[in-house]
């Protein structure tokens, strides 16, 4: 994994400038990404897209010698489709689908108890001008090196679609 740069300054409103706990306890320490790209996704274990972690993987491990991550938001929000404990998701993750990328302490997306990542997240629109609260699980925000958001992806968009592997080397280029 690539740290970040001592020298690399984030903008005071980039989503990698707010405060949230890791998995496993202690803090995500969202700052040593900067000057990388990150895909963050809000996942879940028990979800129809639950598969996904699969590709997420693939393109963590695709893209990063290259100063990339994937950043997983464990999220029990839609339909309590991530029920687990912290130990729980991260046996899941691991045995499952092999998952060697940073997860972030269970966090609510949407509503009253929005995280402030998410509130960071959130006012950037996809493709389709859809801005605004997370549809679903495994709904994807691509962060670019300087910190700011720069592409939003439906939950329905594989880790390995062509636009969003586009946008990730467009970051790395």
């Amino acid at each position: 994994m690539t740290t970040a740069d001592s020298n690399t300054t984030l903008p005071q409103d980039s989503p990698l400038a707010v405060e949230i706990g890791a998995l496993q306890g202690g803090s995500a320490d969202l700052r040593q990404y900067a000057g990388q790209a990150v895909l963050v996704v809000n996942v879940a274990s028990k979800c129809g897209l639950t598969p996904q972690y699969a590709g997420l993987e693939k393109l963590h491990e695709r893209f990063a010698g290259q100063g990339f991550t994937v950043l997983g938001v464990p999220c029990n929000q839609f339909m309590g489709q991530e029920p687990g404990s912290s130990e729980e998701i991260a046996a899941f993750c691991s045995a499952t689908y092999g998952v060697t990328f940073p997860m972030t302490e269970k966090t609510e997306v949407n509503g009253e108890g929005r995280h402030p990542l998410y509130d960071r997240l959130t006012g950037f629109a996809d493709a389709g001008g859809h801005r605004g609260d997370i549809r679903w699980n495994f709904e994807k925000f691509l962060i670019g090196r300087d910190g700011e958001v720069v592409a939003r992806f439906s939950p329905q968009t594989e880790p390995d679609a062509d636009e969003l592997v586009a946008a990730v080397e467009a970051q790395l280029g």
